[in-house]
């Protein structure tokens, strides 16, 4: 597949020309967090209307322990609850896309629960910044709420909303919810971010206070919802749009239970790293979108595994990577990893993609992916080491089809998993460290039961020869990346 094709995935899930400049963003963004402290103007208000708020859902689909719902629905007026489809990252998906279903399900499900507190969720589909300037002619907005994102284009994004709202004197309050802690909270002594997780891991511990894991009770406070009866008539009757309005049809995956399950947590660091178990949570896609709260699963983990805690943590370092390195979207984390020469053999890379490469543990992953959107955590390693290390294919290639398949597709996460496996990233597995997917196969699928049930026809003379001998791609991959680190270092004294 060509740079170019790829490029195109990529776009399938979010938009990914956008370049920020780090510098840039450490200046601009305290305006958007601290922008009502610094607006004097007196806000907007609609003859004879009474001002309402905007509460603005994004990745917080939930009416309870909702941070910026609950700061809204305590400021003294009715509050609007929106949410976008934002043409931007919507436009490029496939028509049944799993995740733009799974977003919608919340919506109609937080709609029901409004409207049994009188109100409703207004759905709009555009750009943000044309959305909300229509809503300030149309309503009397006073303020606008909403929890904060850590991906380059949400911050874009606020920082260009927040603009709008200071050009019409309307407030923009934001707020911290999807991660418990604040990536600027979280600083060597220096001043300075971690790239070592380790360090980080122990540094978030001791910040962490009964504070952070504070419940919001916002479910509680639905009253002060705006009326469905005070929306103007024309909007009455398209508050919440059908999907196929949107562009959209129903995907047939099944999403995982937003359940937390106390016994599966308890066993998590012996059931983890083993398919076949069912010893994930499955929660990752409820975390992205915040159907899910971090803060009581926080706490439950706390109380019940320090490894699950760990993988929490993991998720808020990977968070923080990319907050203050956000070029890590398109680049290597160490740039001399951007010199390997990948051979991008279009043809291997469809293999891959299908699991038809001959390694069994590899298959079985990709198959698990491609047919559940869902793949244990174990062989997003297996798979991502091998297209990098045995196929030594990009792995932005890779990174980019994790992005269009998986329901928890999370940037910063994928983004750093996928550079902690081809070595390029920050606290990454060294370049000689390549898995043995057979070895792989024997630790943790002993009895081949997981292999078994994604492919049933690996023990037979239908099943794909070997892409690759593991012996002769191991020391493929290790001249190859020898080269670039060797070519960078000389580059480097010269």
């Amino acid at each position: 597949m060509s740079p170019g094709i790829e490029q195109s995935i990529k776009n399938q899930v979010k938009p990914r020309n956008y370049k920020i400049n780090a510098s840039l963003v450490s200046r601009i963004i305290p305006v958007v967090l601290f922008l009502h402290d610094n607006t004097q103007s007196d806000p907007v208000v609609k003859a004879n209307n009474n001002p309402i708020v905007v509460f603005w859902f994004r990745r917080d689909l939930r009416l309870e322990d909702n941070k910026g719902l609950y700061q809204a629905l305590k400021s003294g007026r009715k509050v609007l609850p929106l949410f976008i489809f934002d043409e931007s990252v919507i436009d490029p998906l496939p028509g049944n896309d799993h995740r733009v279903s799974f977003i919608y399900q919340s919506l109609a499900s937080m709609d029901e629960s409004l409207q049994n507190n009188g109100g409703g969720l207004l759905i709009k589909r555009g750009k943000p910044l044309e959305v909300i300037r229509e809503l300030l002619s149309d309503y009397p907005v006073e303020a606008v709420y909403c929890n904060m994102d850590h991906e380059p284009y949400g911050r874009k994004r606020d920082y260009e909303v927040a603009g709008l709202l200071n050009d019409h004197g309307i407030r923009f309050h934001t707020f911290w919810d999807h991660l418990l802690l604040h990536p600027e909270k979280v600083l060597k002594q220096d001043g300075t971010p971690y790239q070592v997780f380790t360090p980080y891991s122990n540094r978030w511990k001791q910040i962490l206070q009964s504070g952070d894991l504070e419940y919001h009770a916002s479910e509680k406070l639905l009253k002060h919802i705006m009326p469905e009866q005070s929306m103007p008539g024309p909007e009455q009757s398209s508050l919440f749009p059908d999907l196929t309005e949107l562009g959209f049809t129903w995907s047939s995956l099944k999403t995982p239970s937003p359940k937390i399950n106390k016994d599966l947590i308890r066993a998590y660091d012996r059931l983890r790293d083993f398919p076949a178990a069912e010893g994930t949570s499955k929660l990752g896609v409820h975390l992205r979108f915040g159907t899910l709260g971090i803060r009581n699963l926080a706490k439950i983990a706390a109380e019940l595994n320090e490894v699950f805690l760990g993988e929490l943590i993991w998720r808020e370092f990977y968070a923080m990577i990319l907050w203050y390195y956000p070029a890590v979207v398109d680049q290597a984390f160490k740039p001399a990893y951007d010199r390997i020469e990948w051979r991008n053999n279009e043809k291997e890379f469809l293999a891959w993609k299908e699991g038809n490469t001959g390694y069994p543990m590899v298959d079985a992953g990709m198959r698990q992916l491609n047919q559940t959107g869902y793949m244990h955590n174990r062989l997003r390693m297996v798979t991502a080491s091998f297209l990098t290390k045995h196929l030594l294919i990009d792995w932005r290639w890779g990174e980019a089809y994790f992005a269009e398949k998986l329901f928890d597709y999370e940037l910063s996460s994928n983004n750093g998993g996928w550079q902690w496996c081809a070595g390029s990233g920050c606290d990454a597995a060294p370049y000689f460290r390549i898995f043995n997917p057979y070895s792989q196969q024997k630790k943790f699928d002993p009895q081949d039961e997981f292999v078994k049930k994604w492919v049933p026809e690996a023990d037979s003379e239908d099943y794909v020869r070997e892409i690759v001998a593991h012996k002769k791609a191991r020391e493929r991959c290790l001249q190859v990346y020898k080269r670039a680190l060797e070519a960078t270092s000389n580059k480097n004294g010269q």
